[in-house]
């Protein structure tokens, strides 16, 4: 008995079918659609760009080769060969790598110990708001707290010298100059080390750790095969975004560091703000520029890092 379609339907293996159905998937053709507006939710960012990044870094390569009459001139460029701008920014880049590795270091730590923990639960909830408030946490505040606390007259100071009789500052009041930096800078570098490290940590599958086992390993062998040469790439991300952080910080240093530029913020404000500077204003142009080719190498090969990290991320 043969069984005939009802009128107007076609069979399944119908051309018929076929072809409505690749008419009806087919991508409708450029230019009738509406217009796509999408691409005006980046108008904001974009305007957040220009303002804050590519019209200084213009001034700063417009400022660098003039002179105060606005002539062109090398000497600002060549005053970057100077061994007073060459130690700046030496202090700079040392202060910047030591408090970038402790507080990878730290922050790495805190991530490991709350990799255990439940995502929605007090101790890491707590953990992670606390990460993004002390990670902007910095200036005047930062300052004052650390003066409050180890200052010459600070609390804790008073506390070590008054029970235990020791002397923080027996060798000079230490905090006011480079070296209290690095505490200042540790404070914002281990909570952001957390935020930016724990989503790759978090990001290990238990399935390794099943395989690393069904295959002979031992739970204590995985970090050192499995987990840390997966996690060395974000780790080193994370690292040079810290440095980058430290190195352009310049309000907490600012607050704290009431006597000399012994960085390049520092400097760039002397050479602003500078009655001995007169007919060198421009200085800061160049030396803008100097921190600006920095962090542009520093960011460029924090990008191919990440982009390697990414691989095993997704």
């Amino acid at each position: 008995m043969t069984t005939t379609a009802p009128a107007g339907h076609a069979t399944s293996g119908s051309p018929l079918v076929a072809r409505e159905g690749s008419e009806r998937n087919a991508p409708a053709p450029r230019g009738r659609g509406p217009l796509d507006w999408s691409w005006l939710g980046l108008v904001p960012f974009a305007g957040y760009l220009a303002l804050f990044l590519v019209v200084p870094t213009f001034l700063a390569l417009g400022t660098g080769f003039v002179d105060g009459d606005g002539a062109f001139t090398w000497d600002n460029i060549a005053a970057l060969g100077d061994p007073v701008v060459l130690q700046t920014f030496w202090n700079s880049t040392w202060v910047s790598l030591l408090t970038a590795a402790i507080g990878a270091i730290l922050g790495a730590l805190v991530c490991v110990a709350m990799l255990g923990l439940p995502e929605r639960g007090i101790v890491r909830t707590t953990v992670d708001a606390a990460s993004g408030v002390l990670a902007q946490f910095g200036g005047v505040m930062l300052a004052f707290v650390l003066i409050a606390t180890i200052g010459t007259q600070g609390v804790v100071t008073r506390i070590l010298d008054d029970v235990l009789g020791l002397d923080i500052f027996a060798g000079g009041a230490w905090i006011y100059a480079l070296p209290g930096l690095i505490p200042a800078y540790v404070v914002f570098q281990v909570p952001l080390m957390v935020i930016t490290f724990m989503p790759a940590l978090s990001a290990l599958k238990p399935q390794w750790l099943e395989a690393h086992l069904t295959l002979g390993g031992t739970v204590r062998g995985f970090w050192p095969q499995i987990g840390m040469p997966v996690l060395a790439p974000s780790f080193f991300a994370s690292f040079l975004l810290l440095f980058a952080n430290a190195f352009s910080s310049y309000a907490t240093a600012a607050a704290l560091a009431s006597q000399g530029s012994q960085i390049v913020p520092l400097q760039i404000r002397n050479a602003l703000t500078s009655e001995t500077l007169l007919g060198r204003e421009n200085l800061a142009g160049a030396l803008a520029l100097g921190m600006i080719a920095v962090v542009a190498v520093v960011m460029a090969i924090y990008a191919l890092v990440q982009r390697r990290a990414a691989r095993w991320q997704s």
